[in-house]
């Protein structure tokens, strides 16, 4: 891996030659975590861009009045917050916020419809151009929400986990209408769940119409089987490769999931024709649906187990045996723990992670709690590198804290460039988490710009419109920050001395935002 010290000096010879938080749940139980930690302002700050989307001096503030110990217990805990107005009011103006999902994703195909009916070839492009661009409008709308959320809500470990569960459960906006789906996916199938029970998290993803588009189950029927979602649900969401099961159970549970699929049916018209025998097996919640007509109502063994309920109960009974597995436990909880502490966890770390998966049930917070309180955790802060999301909302913050973006597009772009885009992994297992994949030399130049950008330029996140004129000075004020100079004490010589060669603050702004550092949380 390139030396991100060195590149930070060659790239300044470069460019030299050329949210107000409430108070959280007073009941939640504290983390027990050492008192050097908990008294340290530069442990705190490790602490704040580990579990925070990244340290900033009013969370440094917060956390230091809270206590780190209380305040881990409430974001282990979180009670609903509000965001600042200025965010809230640009969510609440959103269509996505506005519009129920059943009620958007039936006009939608309304407007598909009468557009392939169009007679005049010119016309019709026109009209499913114009779909096509709602579709990416409403996209747009829910990355802006996630990033309104991740820069300025108090719940940021809430967050953080609606971000790891969105890329464990992944799906890609780019198929089919699941523009228009996975703002509503997000909000109401992960959010609610983000720090709940695992198995609650698996069933609002098993009934919601983007994953059921995404892997294909949509189109599982009895005698036309579709074993796409089956085979990635025991792969990528519960057990994991090598965690017991084999082509069989795949086979067998992608018979449980036939007629599990997605209606686009006003909600008030009558119920498909279904046959009288299992005519009261049929289930339509919103635009979810199970078809009795289209599912195999044969004898099934999953994981050596028979099959004991009918119709759709048959999935519930399927889940409750993915989420208890034992091979789940190990899996749900080595992904955490890469997320939180290593690309390599110590197997002692996963095993008392797993154990208490296990005993509570499959309580995410609970689980959490056990890697928290590790001294594995510990020793890891200040060592993880961020991936791109990371570093992109971790700059804003740093630089320029509770200040409300009205226009959080640069950022959005920021993440393109560096190739993770939200809801863009096109395959079923997510963006990885591990250094390697976002370490190298292209990737280190492409954030020496980004740091630059919102180094020297971060203004362009404070006008309405890209003709805008930006506000003077055009740059955030990093060195006068109370998180910034806490930091400094732990940065290294090469950076320090990349940082006095600085001619301007907005050098300064780029090299600290560039540094070893500023790479890692």
């Amino acid at each position: 891996m390139l030396h991100l010290g060195r590149l930070c000096m060659v790239s300044a010879a470069m460019a030299l030659a050329a949210c107000t938080t409430g108070s959280l749940r007073s009941d939640a139980p504290p983390l027990s975590v050492s008192s050097t930690a908990a008294d340290n302002p530069a442990a705190q700050l490790q602490w704040l861009d580990r579990v925070t989307w990244g340290a900033n001096a009013s969370s440094q503030a917060e956390l230091s009045r809270t206590g780190l110990a209380r305040w881990m217990g409430q974001q282990l805990k979180p009670q609903p917050q509000p965001l600042p107005p200025a965010a809230q009011a640009q969510i609440d103006a959103m269509t996505i916020s506005r519009t129920p999902l059943d009620q958007l994703v039936i006009g939608l195909d309304a407007q598909r419809k009468a557009a392939d009916a169009l007679p005049d070839e010119e016309q019709k492009k026109a009209a499913r151009q114009a779909y096509q661009q709602e579709l990416t409008r409403l996209g747009r709308e829910a990355q802006q929400r996630f990033v309104l959320r991740a820069l300025y809500s108090p719940n940021q470990l809430q967050e953080q986990m609606t971000w790891f569960w969105m890329n464990h459960f992944n799906v890609n906006l780019r198929k089919d209408n699941i523009r228009a789906l996975v703002g509503d996916y997000e909000e109401n199938a992960i959010r609610p769940h983000a720090l709940g029970k695992f198995r609650d998290l698996l069933g609002a993803t098993l009934h919601h119409p983007a994953m059921l588009r995404y892997l294909d189950n949509a189109q599982n029927a009895a005698n036309r089987i579709n074993e796409n979602y089956a085979r990635e649900l025991m792969e990528l969401h519960t057990l994991g490769v090598g965690g017991g099961y084999s082509q069989a159970d795949v086979q067998e549970l992608a018979r449980v999931l036939t007629g599990v699929g997605v209606s686009q049916q006003p909600i008030d018209a009558a119920p498909p024709n279904i046959r009288a025998a299992v005519r009261a097996d049929y289930v339509r919640k919103g635009l979810f649906e199970f078809n009795p007509n289209r599912h195999d109502y044969g004898a099934k063994t999953l994981l050596g187990q028979p099959i004991q309920a009918r119709g759709l109960a048959e999935a519930d009974e399927a889940l409750d045996r993915l989420a208890r597995a034992p091979a789940t436990a190990r899996f749900i909880s080595r992904k955490l723990a890469v997320y939180f502490v290593a690309d390599e966890p110590l197997p002692a770390l996963v095993d008392r992670m797993a154990a208490a998966f296990t005993r509570s049930d499959g309580d995410i917070a609970v689980t959490l709690r056990a890697l928290f309180e590790s001294p594995e955790f510990a020793a890891s802060l200040g060592r993880k590198f961020r991936d791109p999301v990371h570093y992109v909302m971790a700059g804003v913050r740093l630089a320029y804290d509770d200040r409300v973006a009205p226009n959080v597009n640069p950022m959005l772009n920021w993440i393109n460039r560096m190739g993770e885009p939200l809801y863009g992994h096109e395959t079923p297992d997510g963006y990885p988490l591990n250094e390697a994949a976002w370490a190298s030399a292209g990737q280190m130049n492409t954030r020496f710009e980004i740091a630059r950008a919102i180094g020297a330029n971060g203004a362009v996140l404070f006008r309405a419109d890209d003709k805008a004129p930006l506000e003077k000075p055009a740059f955030p004020q990093l060195a006068e920050s109370q998180a910034v100079r806490a930091m400094q004490v732990g940065l290294s010589a090469d950076t320090r001395e990349a940082l006095a060669q600085a001619k301007t603050p907005q050098e300064w702004n780029t090299f600290l935002l560039a540094s070893p550092e500023l790479m890692r949380r």
